[in-house]
């Protein structure tokens, strides 16, 4: 895994897996399936021994034990500096205190100042706003992202789970008033959950957002562990534990079904299929891959060295494609080729007007 990319409209070059660390820890709300330090280290280990630089972690993960760890171990291995070190903010840290919560100048200030001291570092590559808390002024977001950076206690802004408006008024702003851009924009993405398509993705190509996609395998169902039962979900995880997650539709088994026979195919697991899927989506420049062991990391680290052929990507598609309802429906090429140019091929550029730009010994595979 020692192929890099940039991230977004940036020089910020990171991996294309990340390592999500919200099972680091055992306190909060992410108790429930949470690491030790001694069982986290070998995985971190791993990630580092297979090239990855990527790290993505939270304030809110395990009540800042994820941080408190994560530092630990980046001291321990002497990582820092080669780290791009994601984490975020929004989630109460202190539900007494109004102001403890959200993404107020107050809030984000402290929120970073707190996660600096538990990470033990003294800036911050990659800070996200962890989610829409729908009431703060988007102004007032960019303008201290853009004081953060000038601080110098983090490098680049992005945004994490927030409407596709709110996303491009907050680079606009940050465009018109040459304020820090966002680079980077972390949705959840898998071929089970695919409603960031029809307006996330082209606002982040045109505006220079990197998607990083999070829970590319639908919170495990993609992973093959789960089955229709004759009363429900059958099978051994937060899907029939009461976890947070959604309910599983007739679609969605569709998708499971078809992706099994892809797997089968290609002599892959389901997992790697599903995450290689995610990664060579477009607009997408990494995908957050956690781990519960060091062996189930090198699973997923190996999701990127096959391609997905052509017929079978399409089928995988077609098995999930969410229905275009309203007025999306009219930005397809088949409406559009229809009733606004019929009979006429046109594009944006043609082929080869971009061609990619790769500083290696030979292209990589995927």
């Amino acid at each position: 895994m020692n192929d890099y990319y940039l991230l977004g409209r940036s020089g910020l070059r990171v991996s294309r897996l990340a390592l999500g660390t919200m099972n680091f820890g055992t306190g909060g709300f992410h108790a429930a399936y949470g690491k030790t330090e001694a069982e986290a280290e070998p995985i971190f280990r791993r990630y580092l021994e297979a090239g990855g630089n990527f790290i993505d972690t939270a304030d809110f993960y395990t009540a800042g034990e994820s941080e408190t760890i994560l530092g630990r171990l980046i001291a321990s291995a002497g990582v820092r500096d080669r780290l791009v070190l994601t984490s975020k903010f929004t989630n109460t840290t202190d539900p007494a205190d109004p102001n403890a919560s959200g993404n107020g100048r107050k809030h984000m200030i402290r929120s970073v100042e707190a996660s600096l001291r538990r990470l033990g570092t003294d800036y911050l590559d990659l800070y996200l706003l962890h989610t829409w808390d729908r009431i703060t002024p988007v102004e007032e977001v960019v303008r201290t992202f853009d004081d953060l950076v000038r601080a110098g206690k983090i490098r680049y802004a992005g945004l994490s789970d927030v409407p596709a408006w709110y996303a491009a008024r907050a680079q606009s702003f940050a465009e018109a008033h040459a304020l820090t851009p966002m680079i980077n924009l972390q949705l959840p993405y898998s071929l089970v959950a695919r409603d960031i398509e029809p307006e996330f993705v082209p606002m982040a190509q045109s505006l220079g957002l990197g998607l990083t996609a999070w829970s590319p395998i639908g919170g495990g169902l993609l992973t093959g562990k789960y089955r229709r039962g004759t009363d429900g979900l059958a099978g051994e995880g937060r899907f029939t534990k009461g976890g947070d997650h959604r309910p599983v539709g007739d679609r969605d088994w569709q998708v499971v079904e078809e992706l099994e026979r892809v797997a089968a195919e290609l002599g892959r697991s389901m997992a790697q299929v599903a995450i290689n899927w995610v990664a060579t989506q477009p607009a997408v420049g990494s995908v957050i891959i956690g781990a519960s062991s060091p062996e189930q990391l090198d699973g997923n680290l190996t999701a990127l060295d096959f391609e997905i052929p052509p017929e079978a990507r399409h089928r995988l598609d077609q098995a999930g494609a969410p229905p275009r309802g309203s007025v999306y429906s009219m930005f397809t090429p088949e409406y559009q080729s229809w009733v606004v140019s019929p009979g006429l091929g046109i594009g944006d550029k043609p082929a080869g007007y971009t061609p990619p730009t790769w500083n290696g010994a030979a292209r990589p595979v995927g």
